[in-house]
């Protein structure tokens, strides 16, 4: 068994791939708008419309996607979206002292490209029909 492979009894429902891709787009449409924006990626992704119905529809439908390849989309999603909103916290947090701005600006930068990275990587993977490791 490869490492882009899940032991699964289940083969997903047509319907819930195409909402793993509709998902992915909702993220897509998020950052591409942190990047046209004077907005930063992160904060798009976290503020934007798009991604929190992503993450909400994640959470309505991951019931559906268990013990299916899906389920590690729909982990890898709701994982993105609050690991995301923890570095931007953190960011926040070092806002606060002078010397913490630059580094919150830095911190803002590398989550924003690490969002970018975990969206195409997993809808890359999505359109493979393979799981995403863990």
């Amino acid at each position: 068994m490869t490492e882009n492979t899940i032991a699964t009894s289940k083969v997903p429902a047509d319907g819930l791939v195409t909402l793993t891709h509709v998902i992915y787009g909702l993220h897509a449409f998020t950052v591409l708008t942190g990047l046209l924006t004077p907005m930063f990626i992160v904060t798009a992704f976290l503020t934007g419309w798009p991604s929190i119905l992503a993450v909400i529809l994640n959470y309505i439908k991951r019931n559906e996607a268990s013990g299916t390849y899906l389920e590690s989309h729909f982990r890898w999603q709701i994982r993105t979206f609050w690991f995301a909103l923890l570095w931007v916290l953190v960011g926040w947090m070092l806002v606060f002292t002078l010397v913490g701005i630059p580094v919150a600006f830095m911190l803002a930068m590398g989550v924003g490209i690490w969002v970018l990275y975990r969206v195409a990587r997993g809808w890359l993977t999505l359109n493979d029909k393979l799981a995403i490791p863990d």
